[in-house]
């Protein structure tokens, strides 16, 4: 039997396997790093980790000052008491999930997904069929069905075009990591010019070195980002970010935009539901494909809602209520 088990409030473990997933503890010899969003990197800077090489050059950015074993996805790492394979998670660029294949059954961890994957990662791909599955539920509601990728990349596409047709700057409020590159991807069409938050223009260069098209970027510049195509984070733009620009339009990009409340809460003038995390329909279709032993549930608001749809299905499951910080 593999015991799984909540590391404290930070990540998971497989203690007899010494083990952990996106953990920040010293009760783990091997700790496997699924992405470089900050509630999945380690708390400490200056542990040794297991991740992917994108994954690593984007944790740098971000003041990672630890020692990290590159793995390449479908590469085995071989434990004393396990085999270890990375797959492409399709969440941001760099994102893996975790397979672990030991004596006592496989574990599948995926620290955060998307499936279909984002244009601006490695892609996704899973195993065939696993005994544990560790996944996360971001939008655990059967409200959060997402458009296929061409539908929004119109959104985007045409928001900035029909605004500044009408002599207005287009701002598109996104997370500096892995949504701001899938916006500027999906923009680079158009060829006009782009200007980016500063701390997201620093993690630009990892997604042109593994060649994703980011079109005609430069970081942003207060005195010069009037007509330009602009994008950056709410909080940002709450602090003053093109506060002298007077004729702007901002359209919010997350999978929170499906909520009926956004509409009502956020004052922009588009909601573009583009979400880096799988939908619920997804959701349970990859849980029908892998038929696991067992999912165990992390990253929501609504685990009762998965666990009623996977009762349905005759798939047990589990809660583990991890920390989280919202990078959708």
């Amino acid at each position: 039997m593999i015991e799984i088990t909540k590391a404290g409030y930070h990540g998971i473990q497989l203690p007899q396997f010494n083990i952990g997933f996106d953990y920040s503890g010293s009760r783990a010899e091997h700790v496997f790093i699924s992405h470089a969003h900050a509630d999945h990197m380690p708390r400490n800077r200056n542990v040794d980790v297991f991740c992917t090489e994108n994954t690593y050059k984007l944790m740098q950015k971000r003041g990672y000052k630890g020692n990290a074993t590159v793995l390449k996805f479908g590469e085995t790492l071989e434990l004393p008491t396990s085999k270890v394979t990375l797959y492409p998670a399709g969440h941001i660029l760099g994102s893996a999930m975790v397979y672990v294949e030991t004596d006592e059954g496989s574990v599948l961890y995926t620290g955060d997904y998307r499936t279909p994957p984002s244009p601006a990662s490695e892609g996704f791909e899973c195993p065939d069929s696993v005994d544990h599955f560790i996944t996360e539920a971001t939008f655990s509601l059967p409200i959060y069905r997402w458009a296929g990728h061409d539908e929004l990349t119109d959104e985007v596409t045409g928001f900035a075009k029909h605004t500044l047709e009408e002599g207005y700057t287009p701002v598109f409020l996104a997370y500096n990591l892995g949504k701001a590159q899938e916006v500027m991807h999906m923009l680079s069409s158009l060829d006009h010019p782009i200007q980016i938050h500063g701390a997201g223009y620093k993690l630009c260069e990892v997604y042109e070195e593994a060649g994703i098209e980011l079109g005609n970027y430069e970081s942003y510049d207060r005195e010069t980002c009037e007509g330009k195509i602009l994008v950056t984070t709410n909080s940002a733009l709450n602090n003053g970010f093109a506060s002298n620009v007077k004729k702007k339009r901002l359209a919010y990009c997350s999978g929170w935009a499906a909520r009926e409340s956004s509409r009502t809460q956020l004052t922009v003038d588009k909601l573009i539901p583009l979400s880096d995390h799988l939908d619920f329909f997804e959701l349970i279709e990859l849980c029908k494909k892998l038929e696991p032993t067992r999912v165990h549930i992390t990253h929501t608001p609504n685990a009762n809602v998965v666990q009623h749809y996977l009762d349905e299905l005759g798939i047990a499951s589990r809660f583990l209520d991890l920390e989280t910080e919202t990078d959708d």
